[in-house]
């Protein structure tokens, strides 16, 4: 079967080709017709230097030039390859290599950091910086015709926090990003033409995933003139643009419930929020202001955005007899997603009981980028094991147990323990150290670090510093918690769950 995720752009600039497509801000930048020749135009510049299947890496901050370049390398025939902008040099390095991006693209301000790595990464050939007069110049490419790509051909390689230490590249086909796509549709809500959506979260990740949806049904794509998210500037926006969606970490609702303005959310039409369940009493506070305008969703990269949703009329059903526990839920499986909540052999356990999350469906990756080993594990049994922990009750409702043993979930961002570990034991004062997460009301979770130490315990300002020289900057300890001995099983394993009960 023959798909291509660019083909929703060609449709909707043929269909309303003088609608707005993007703005920086309160300011119009391009329509349907401009962004779509745009497009074409900066393909037919790719084209010229890769083959289709290609990567491409995005090393940007959100920006219109990111709607641009993900619509150009799949109108090309070439897979994305969009990278927290957040990330060290290191881990950008290593996400360089193991893809096996020639070009890469980048924002202004992160273009010095990563531009010499085409030094030290092997097949990468250029580093472009994407509001230079270079980038002007493959834009000026001749245009051409969407590639013809089949269902299985990548489009999208996102890497995951892995637990060894070293994130993997979940391989997203056409058909699972159209899977995406459709899945919004179905369970998360509508979407009519010069709708907005304001992309205050990292356009790598989910902000950029729900641009596709908007631009399929000529939706505005706004980018924030911060670039990110700032309460005050929301609520301006607001001002500037109608039907507005925006995706959302839960502490990015409790920012905008916390501002102190009283402005009109009249324009607000839905908060998507995810990276894990809001507490009761936030999310009881976001509708108590902003009314029923609330949707969540729980995924994984290996099934982005596409394993659960709660829609806007569930959060508002404040009558229901369990809507609370509706409330604490992460909601049903989306259409078209089975979701078993398994035993250790992987058989299904009743409702109620707890067990890992299984999943599959048209939106679960067919496997890791370059590791069957990882892939073959993950995908047991044709179903993706997600590592977390939950229940599903007597309706099909999802919820949370525990993010998987290892992962921390901050502030939306996933952080594996493994990976901070291995930092710390770098220093020459670290005999052992287990790092786990705190609950936080404001983060969600901090990262804790326990050390055995070697001798007199390190200063914090070291352990800061050599986190800060390997690992990026949301991913460093928040405090340190220095004992004798960490605490095991017989075999050896640290027992996490003792460490937390440390914390409580």
């Amino acid at each position: 079967m023959s798909v291509n995720i660019a083909q929703l752009l060609v449709r909707s600039a043929h269909a309303y080709p003088a609608l707005p497509a993007l703005a920086r801000g309160a300011r119009l930048i391009c329509s349907y017709a401009e962004l779509a020749a745009r497009v074409s135009r900066l393909a037919g510049g790719l084209s010229l230097r890769l083959y289709p299947n290609e990567r491409v890496a995005l090393v940007m901050h959100n920006c219109p030039q990111y709607v641009e370049l993900l619509f150009a390398c799949w109108h090309a025939g070439l897979c994305a390859v969009p990278v927290n902008a957040k990330l060290h040099p290191r881990e950008l390095e290593f996400i360089l290599q193991n893809s096996g991006a020639r070009l890469c693209f980048a924002s202004a301000g992160l273009y010095d950091a990563v531009a010499p790595l085409v030094s030290s990464v092997a097949g990468l050939e250029e580093v472009i910086n994407a509001d230079d007069p270079r980038y002007a110049a493959v834009c000026a490419g001749a245009p051409i015709p969407v590639a013809v790509r089949a269902a299985g051909d990548p489009a999208w390689l996102f890497y995951t926090s892995g637990t060894t230490g070293r994130p993997k590249g979940v391989t997203l086909t056409q058909n699972n990003v159209m899977a995406a796509i459709l899945s919004y549709f179905s369970d998360v809500d509508a979407i009519a033409p010069g709708e907005a959506i304001i992309h205050a979260a990292p356009m790598s990740h989910g902000s950029g995933f729900y641009m596709l949806p908007h631009v399929a049904h000529a939706g505005l794509n706004v980018v924030p003139e911060s670039g990110g998210f700032d309460a005050p500037e929301i609520y301006a926006l607001l001002q500037a643009h109608r039907g507005v969606t925006m995706f959302a970490a839960p502490t990015m609702v409790k920012r905008l419930v916390d501002h102190p303005v009283d402005a009109d959310t009249a324009n607000l039409k839905t908060i998507v929020y995810g990276g894990g369940p809001m507490y009761v009493a936030d999310c009881k506070a976001a509708l108590a202001r902003f009314g029923p305008k609330l949707a969540q969703i729980y995924g994984q990269g290996e099934s982005p955005m596409t394993i659960t949703a709660m829609g806007k009329a569930i959060h508002a059903a404040s009558d229901h007899p369990r809507f609370e526990a509706r409330l604490a839920s992460v909601g049903q499986a989306f259409t078209g997603v089975e979701v078993m909540v398994a035993d250790e052999q992987d058989r299904p356990l009743p409702s109620g009981g707890v067990g890992e999350i299984l999943v599959r469906g048209d939106t679960v990756m067919p496997g890791y980028w370059n590791n069957p080993a990882a892939s073959a594990e993950t995908l047991r049994g044709g179903w993706l094991h997600s590592g977390d922990v939950g229940s599903l009750d007597e309706e099909g409702f999802l919820t949370l147990k525990d993010r998987s043993k290892d992962l921390i979930v901050s502030g939306g961002s996933n952080i594996y323990p493994r990976e901070v570990e291995e930092v710390l034991l770098r220093h020459p004062g670290v005999s052992e150290v287990s790092v786990v997460g705190q609950r936080d009301p404001e983060w969600g979770e901090v990262v804790v670090a326990f050390i055995v130490p070697r001798g007199a315990p390190p200063e914090q300002a070291e352990l800061d510093a050599l986190c800060l020289d390997h690992i990026a900057r949301f991913k460093r300890p928040k405090a340190y918690r220095f004992i004798e001995a960490l605490p095991k099983n017989s075999t050896g394993k640290v027992l996490k769950t003792e460490l937390r009960k440390l914390l409580s």
